[in-house]
């Protein structure tokens, strides 16, 4: 059968956690399947800062993301149609999803002017004006060639109230049919309508109910993680996937934090994307399970230990924290080496989740992953609600610090045997 008769997008849920709103999925797009629940690593100019693409390929990445604001202004349309689109530009062999250009709505707002048609930009570069309207948008990400393009949507900063968050979700559900109207590649690429509303739970289930009455392959959730309170956060995630349907991906925008990331599977997210992970790899900090080692910090001058001795990446097979200290912020090359560490931890967290949640532990992975990851801290309150809410009880803190006294004592008669015994 020839891949023109198979959509662009197929998504089966292969495993759902019996007791939280957690799903393993796959994803078949034209470069290649996708596992899910998924992180997608931030390419914004067609590239991740510090790693080549044979890298991704090694640390089994499957897809990544790329910004349609600023390959719309650098190479430009005209350069990426010559070039056959953004995979052969870049040499990726695999997915690609674009965002729209919306989230520069409120990153560079400075810069810009909305209105009905579209929004009025500034260019940082040159100071020339672009208008960035929704059929724009899509002639841009066409260009780009992504396995998954956002609609340009209204975005407005998360911590607004009024009529301003109103206004946006109406606009957001009428530029999304003019984002189809203008999609000149449906055969090969997949459009993702984003639901609005800000914090306004009636808004978020209006603008999910008119999203899904357009004939689309999957559904992105935006407007977050940008300023509001967690409480917050962790109840809009919940009210979009109560009411999305169980069939199509679920795409939560901007989030990359690992605790945020068990939240939110467990919330039934499916889709991910961030710049942490390379942005803090920038200074000197590497990612583990029980948050950051900031690298730069004098304690690891003498540390002969890898970053992670669970981790495979080539980083920790190959380099001390020693040697990743002596170099952190100060040669290019630290960079290059803490952000494949940074992505290969963000990637083996997500396939922790799918096989936990394939073998019907997901709840059991949660309760390890907070213990390891907040230790003797409190876990935060936000954290024990969202997965209260989805059945998904934390031990008190009276509980856990009970346990964390026991553990003290266990290391402390196992070094008092060890000693006695070379003594």
């Amino acid at each position: 059968m020839s891949s023109r008769n198979i959509p662009p997008l197929t998504y089966k849920v292969v495993a759902e956690c019996s007791v939280s709103k957690a799903r393993a999925g796959l994803m078949t797009l034209r470069h290649s399947e996708v596992n899910t629940p998924v992180f997608m690593p931030v390419g914004t100019q067609g590239t991740l800062k510090g790693i080549l693409p044979d890298q991704l390929i090694e640390l089994n990445c499957q897809i990544l993301l790329g910004n349609t604001y600023h390959l719309g202004l650098r190479p430009g349309i005209g350069t990426l149609r010559l070039a056959g689109g953004l995979h052969k530009f870049m040499g990726w062999p695999r997915a690609i999803l674009t965002d729209s250009g919306g989230f520069q709505m409120v990153s560079l707002l400075q810069l810009a002017e909305i209105n009905e048609k579209g929004v009025n930009f500034r260019s940082p570069f040159d100071n020339s004006e672009c208008m960035l309207t929704p059929e724009h948008s899509i002639q841009i990400q066409n260009a780009i060639g992504a396995d998954i393009m956002m609609q340009l949507d209204d975005v407005v900063k998360t911590t607004t109230t009024g009529p301003r968050v109103e206004e946006a979700m109406e606009r957001t559900i009428r530029w999304v049919d003019r984002c189809i109207e203008a999609h000149a590649r449906d055969d090969d690429q997949s459009l993702f309508p984003i639901v609005q509303g800000g914090l306004d739970v009636p808004l978020r289930q209006r603008c999910v109910s008119a999203l899904m009455e357009r004939q689309v392959r999957g559904f992105a959730v935006g407007g977050l993680s940008g300023g509001e309170s967690k409480h917050d956060f962790w109840r809009m995630v919940d009210v979009c996937t109560d009411h999305l349907p169980r069939d199509k991906p679920r795409y939560l925008m901007g989030v990359g934090f690992a605790a945020d990331l068990v939240v939110c599977v467990a919330l039934g997210i499916d889709m991910f994307d961030c710049v942490f992970p390379t942005r803090t790899a920038r200074f000197g900090c590497a990612l583990v399970d029980s948050g950051q080692l900031n690298l730069k910090q004098p304690k690891y001058k003498l540390d002969l230990q890898p970053i992670d001795k669970q981790c495979e990446c080539s980083t920790c097979k190959r380099y001390t924290r020693s040697y990743l200290h002596h170099i952190a912020t100060n040669e290019n090359v630290s960079c290059s080496l803490l952000s494949i560490h940074n992505v290969a931890y963000q990637l083996r967290l997500m396939r922790s989740m799918r096989e936990a949640i394939q073998h019907d532990e997901f709840p059991q992975f949660v309760l390890d992953f907070m213990a390891r990851h907040f230790g003797k801290d409190p876990i935060p309150t936000w954290i024990r609600e969202a997965l209260k809410a989805v059945n998904i009880e934390l031990p008190p803190e009276e509980e856990k610090q009970e346990k964390e006294t026991i553990k003290q004592k266990k290391h402390e008669q196992a070094v008092e045997v060890s000693q006695a015994a070379s003594s």
